[in-house]
């Protein structure tokens, strides 16, 4: 990477090198086994212009979503998530009848099904077909298209404006920062509202969560380096609202330049958090790569012990994320021998590089393993109470991030 993809300096930093690793949803078949699979280099930097960190493009987003192995849906708390915030938003903006609302990078439907609820209009725009195909099988309009400029033209011209356009978690997953927020600004009546929910860099620094950087997530957004991507499209940040999703999210809410009033004080309030945590200068990102090895170190001390003491550990979720741990601290079959995960796509295929295969979750209750290493950390509350059974056994989760605990669950 030479140039910054938001504007373009050559003034790239070093953050943190994870090595090479395969795209983090590239499960693979029994029959793929013996095949070699592509790696690439995982490593995040900042521009010390705009402050947007990013990593290489080295791979296209087609070749990711075409086809994809996430569905939403299988998160019983993304789902609740959604629900409240289309609650929240037909009261925030008065939605009703004759309201129209696109959401970009739609996945299944999740968000959208609550509007077709409510009989607002809607429609969603998701590149990956087989995804596009559950949300249409669900009664959610759906588009299978990446969106640019063009697209937001073509859908503009044969919808009309949309009221409200929702890119969630969608927003770091496109190399063409600008072309991507112009496709926003080309969707988005003229006097309308557009709500991006995206990890926030800050919490990512402060809560080690370093297994969020992988190929699908080009970019990592502070609310400074947000304001200037929105700012290339047309749009302006009227607010933003701090969120606990995916470990510490932030919800920006903007509106065409043209329209958009002064910002709200937690605009300025969460800047001020930023800049005091020093992610507008070097030394803000200076030891974080140490506390990247602390993990690794201590993720893979705990497995060994764990095997020489003839205990089991099995792991739950296959997560994009759960990926980047395994790959980055060198896990493999021996360490643990199997995951779970609800998504029916994933059962019977194998996780990228580190070939642990994954199981349907009813083989933790066959096995009994002594300890669950949680993959889905961000997902906290909702598992450490799905997975309550295991305390039948004496059964205990483990959590590597931010650093490696150990919880006993209460029946």
């Amino acid at each position: 990477m030479t140039r910054c993809r938001l504007c373009g300096s050559t003034a790239l930093a070093s953050v943190v090198d994870l090595g090479a690793t395969p795209p983090c949803e590239s499960f693979l078949a029994a029959d793929e086994l013996d095949r070699a699979e592509p790696a690439y280099p995982l490593h995040l930097r900042v521009c010390t212009d705009c402050w947007l960190a990013q990593i290489p493009p080295l791979i296209t987003p087609e070749e990711t979503f075409t086809q994809y192995a996430y569905f939403s849906s299988y998160s019983t708390s993304w789902v609740e998530h959604a629900r409240t915030f289309v609650a929240d938003a037909v009261q925030r903006l008065g939605l009703g009848p004759d309201s129209f609302v696109v959401e970009v990078a739609s996945n299944d439907g999740y968000l959208l099904k609550h509007l077709v609820d409510r009989e607002i209009r809607c429609l969603g725009i998701e590149p990956s077909v087989n995804v596009g195909a559950a949300a249409r099988d669900a009664g959610v309009p759906t588009l299978t298209e990446f969106l640019a400029p063009a697209t937001g033209a073509a859908v503009r011209a044969e919808h009309g404006p949309a009221d409200l356009v929702v890119a969630n978690n969608v927003y770091a997953h496109i190399p063409d920062v600008v072309g991507f927020t112009r496709g926003l600004r080309a969707l988005v009546a003229d006097d309308g509202w557009v709500s991006i929910e995206v990890q926030h860099l800050l919490t990512l620094m402060e809560e080690n969560q370093y297994d969020t950087i992988y190929h699908e997530h080009f970019q990592y957004y502070t609310v400074a380096s947000a304001i200037r991507a929105l700012a290339s499209g047309g749009l302006a940040l009227v607010d933003v609202e701090l969120l606990p999703t995916h470990g510490g999210s932030i919800r920006l809410w903007a509106r065409p330049a043209e329209v958009a009033a002064d910002p709200a004080p937690a605009v300025a309030d969460v800047l001020a958090r930023e800049k005091a945590a020093g992610l507008q200068e070097l030394s803000g990102y200076a030891e974080f790569s140490a506390r990247v090895a602390k993990v690794r170190r201590d993720l893979l001390r705990f497995l060994i012990e764990a095997a020489d003491r003839g205990e089991t550990v099995v792991g739950y979720g296959a997560p994009g994320k759960g990926n980047t741990l395994l790959n980055h601290c060198g896990i493999r079959p021996d360490l643990l021998p199997y995951t779970v995960d609800r998504n029916p796509y994933k059962h019977g295929r194998f996780t990228p590089g580190a070939r642990i295969p994954i199981l349907p979750p009813e083989r933790i209750g066959v096995d009994k393993p002594d300890y669950v290493l949680v993959l889905p950390w961000n997902l906290r509350a909702e598992l450490v109470e799905q997975l309550s059974f295991i305390h039948a056994w004496g059964g205990r989760l483990v959590f590597p991030i931010p650093e490696l605990s150990i919880v006993e669950v209460k029946p």
